[in-house]
């Protein structure tokens, strides 16, 4: 169901529109997960094909899980909003997490004075003192009783999901140090987690070029007009712990390192090339080095050293205008020789020492 419906979608139970606790792939998929978090596994053996993991596929089944169920805590949250509104409208815009949205309403309730209600190990005190302060001004009504506990029933179920889509995520992270090593060693357990289930798996990771893969993760924001020149284009690599120590005027270069490399990782977990990480280590610290290179600062100007005392200025003209002159100079001294082997120098020529060799004289 895309968001823009759910703004519109007006029901009365919620069982007609969320569905997915009562699938039977939700329940196999959470048995299978609650089994796999029981025992220990050490992965499949090197050269293994890695389609034919059990364990791989019931991580990717479990990334397409993920997805279904924050779509799922999404319609929820949409029920528990347009209910609970009659009550307190401006609440929703004053909590933006789904989740914290339905864990203040179930401690609410119908209760008309908030300030009686302890928030505090739920929401920042900021946030309290708004809610606080807008509560005494709503012009909501306790809701009817069969509706507050369709609210409630909606509340429990949100947080249901939220501890189910938790414990996927843990599975999956637990197992990605023996189905994806190299990558892990790069951007972590989590990062590499969220990558393999957006893309589809390692496979299909290891295919994507590393301009696809840096903004694997990245939602698009609504700038209402604004230019969007200073949004940056990195998806689930900037949550990396190299980008997060890397100032913020390399994260951009940094940024396409790390995809660079991590579709490297990738190809070689695809393979089962090293199941032990080596490589991914080495890319790590790589990219570390590189890194710590950018920030060096450049090399200090070196101090120019004082001329010798009593020493007479070397000659520094040259190139093409030199020559130029030089030629001039030798023009105009084989014209003044000449001249001087014809007429003599002018000395002599006033003197009228110079006779005139022709025959006519």
């Amino acid at each position: 169901m895309d968001m823009a419906d759910l703004e519109t979608l007006n029901y009365d139970d919620l069982d007609t529109v969320s569905k997915l606790q009562k699938s039977q792939r939700y329940i196999d998929i959470m048995q299978k997960v609650e089994e796999a978090l029981g025992k220990d596994s050490d992965g499949a053996e090197k050269g293994t094909v890695l389609e034919d993991d059990p364990e791989y596929k019931l991580i990717v089944d479990c990334n397409q899980l993920s997805v279904d169920i924050e779509n799922e805590i999404a319609i929820v949250h949409s029920f528990i909003r347009d209910k609970y509104k009659l009550k307190f409208q401006e609440l929703e815009s004053l909590v933006h997490h789904p989740i914290d949205y339905a864990r203040v309403v179930k401690k609410i309730g119908n209760e008309t004075d908030i300030t009686l209600v302890d928030l505090g190990d739920l929401l920042p005190s900021a946030i309290i003192m708004g809610i606080s302060v807008t509560s005494l001004t709503t012009k909501g009504s306790p809701l009817p009783e069969d509706v507050l506990q369709k609210v409630l029933g909606a509340c429990d179920r949100a947080l249901d999901l939220d501890s189910a889509r938790k414990m996927v995520l843990d599975f999956v992270e637990s197992k990605m140090g023996s189905i994806a090593p190299n990558l892990s060693a790069i951007v972590g357990s989590a990062v590499a987690a969220k990558l393999v289930g957006t893309a589809g798996g390692v496979s299909a990771l290891a295919k994507m070029p590393a301009c696809n893969v840096q903004v694997l993760g990245h939602k698009r924001k609504n700038l209402a007009g604004f230019s969007s020149t200073s949004q940056s284009r990195v998806g689930y690599i900037e949550q990396t712990e190299i980008l997060q120590s890397t100032p913020p005027g390399l994260r951009a270069r940094a940024s396409r390192l790390v995809a660079a490399k991590s579709t490297l990782a990738a190809r070689v977990d695809a393979t089962r090339g090293d199941m032990s990480g080596i490589n991914g280590k080495a890319l790590r610290e790589e990219i570390r080095k590189k890194i710590e290179k950018w920030q060096e600062p450049p090399p200090a100007r070196q101090p120019k050293p004082l001329p010798v005392p009593d020493s007479e200025p070397k000659k520094r003209r040259g190139g093409r205008r030199l020559r130029k002159m030089k030629e001039r100079y030798a023009v105009t001294d084989m014209r003044k020789m000449a001249n001087r082997m014809r007429f003599g120098t002018p000395e002599e020529s006033s003197l009228g020492k110079i006779s005139c060799t022709f025959p006519c004289c």
